[in-house]
């Protein structure tokens, strides 16, 4: 049997917990240490250290304090790790906890982190998602049931001192070109939140100073948001410092290509069982300096789909040239107005595309001026036919019906 190394406890504050920690530093210390071939089992809050409620209200989404996330646990050490390595991890398996079967899909306010939508969709919102099994459905998005692929969201090693100070000059420059954007360009570092794990005292102030924030992915993995990094899958992460640092968190029990509604997943709390190894020289060994990975066996089995397609023109009509970002909004929001019809709202349809299993794809890139992306929309995980017919849609969600939670700005 795997020993459990880090353990959470759902009713008390991240921040209590020295295990957990919700910044990027290399002086973090590792609060477990394990060897080449070991098994073991990390418990993960949620990634908002369990703000957010299973409640009717989405003001907790509005109102929480963004610097505080992600919450992760670690880091773990591996014994014989150095930089340039490789860190093999293998997922053995990942699951909810049985006392806590729900978890929660937001759209942030554009005033508080905003997302991929965020013009079109400017206010908090939040639906509830409850777990039977494998699969999932929710209360306030009628018509929809699917099977997960759980997995974390976030996980990656220690970065090195230098790699730490590329990061932060990187993003504080870039963030100085718009300073008053919103959302903003980047988060830079920020220490009044900063939760630095078992580091203490003046050591601990100054890597607090300094913590990357957690938002995006970089060079060693981080929130990359892969929803096929799941169980039986295998990563191999590069290493920046002795002993790696493995940290992870940010679970997810569903989520589409993209998360597209920033907290756009079905985010909740749960456990990972995993195996580490070595590849002593890998980065150079292979070239790599980003991770790569194989995908996990284990998928949803849907065969059919809907696929919209969106190019580099944007809402205004305004041409861009092979713009890839810009195309996948348009498929997004192709979709979301196709399922409008059936009478689903906006955010109702927003909420599926960020947490079903829909596929995203990069189509085309070298046709000038357009760039097409691709939204692939499993038709099997509606109670209705959403495909194309001569008699048109029906509209299967009746108005008055349960909708996504609003929280309007004050």
């Amino acid at each position: 049997m795997a020993d459990t190394l880090i353990k959470v406890d759902l009713s008390q504050s991240a921040y209590d917990n020295d295990m957990i920690h919700n910044r990027w530093h290399s002086d973090i210390p590792m609060v477990a240490m394990v060897k080449p071939g070991d098994e073991f089992i990390v418990e993960c809050y949620d990634w908002t250290g369990g703000f957010i409620k299973n409640d009717e209200s989405a003001a907790d989404v509005r109102d929480i304090d963004l610097s505080i996330v992600h919450f992760l646990s670690g880091p773990i050490g591996v014994e014989g790790a150095e930089p340039g390595d490789l860190l093999v991890v293998d997922f053995l398996d990942i699951g909810a906890f049985p006392h806590n079967n729900w978890g929660f899909n937001g759209f942030f306010s554009k005033k508080n982190g905003g997302g991929f939508l965020t013009e079109h969709f400017p206010e908090a919102q939040k639906s509830i998602w409850d777990f039977h099994g494998m699969f999932t459905s929710s209360r306030h998005v009628p018509g929809v049931n699917f099977a997960g692929l759980i997995h974390p969201g976030l996980i990656g090693c220690l970065p090195s001192k230098s790699l730490l100070e590329t990061w932060n000059k990187r993003e504080v420059d870039f963030i100085a070109t718009n300073p008053t954007r919103v959302p903003p360009l980047a988060n830079a570092p920020f220490a009044p939140t900063a939760h630095m794990g078992r580091l203490k005292g003046e050591a601990r102030d100054a890597a607090a100073a300094t913590g990357a924030r957690t938002v995006p992915p970089r060079e060693h993995g981080g929130n990359c948001d892969i929803k096929d990094l799941s169980r039986g899958s295998r990563c191999y992460f590069p290493v920046y410092v002795k002993d790696a640092g493995l940290s992870m968190g940010d679970l997810h029990f569903s989520q589409g290509d993209g998360e597209i509604t920033f907290c756009g997943a079905i985010e909740m709390p749960g456990w990972l069982h995993l195996k580490v190894s070595i590849i002593k020289d890998g980065m150079a060994k292979y070239g790599i300096k980003n991770p790569i990975f194989k995908p996990s066996p284990m998928t949803p089995n849907y065969n059919d789909y809907l696929i919209f397609e969106g190019i580099s023109v944007d809402e205004a009509g305004q041409q861009h040239y092979l713009d890839v970002h810009v195309a996948y909004r348009q498929a997004c929001l192709n979709a979301i107005e196709y399922l409008k019809k059936f009478g689903y709202s906006g955010a109702q349809a927003y909420s599926i595309l960020g947490t079903a299993p829909v596929q995203g794809h990069i189509s085309g890139v070298v046709d000038i001026p357009n760039a097409c992306a691709t939204l692939w929309l499993p038709t099997e995980i509606f109670d209705f036919d959403i495909r194309p017919g001569a008699d048109g849609p029906t509209q299967f969600i009746k108005p008055g019906g349960p909708d996504v939670l609003l929280a309007p700005d004050l």
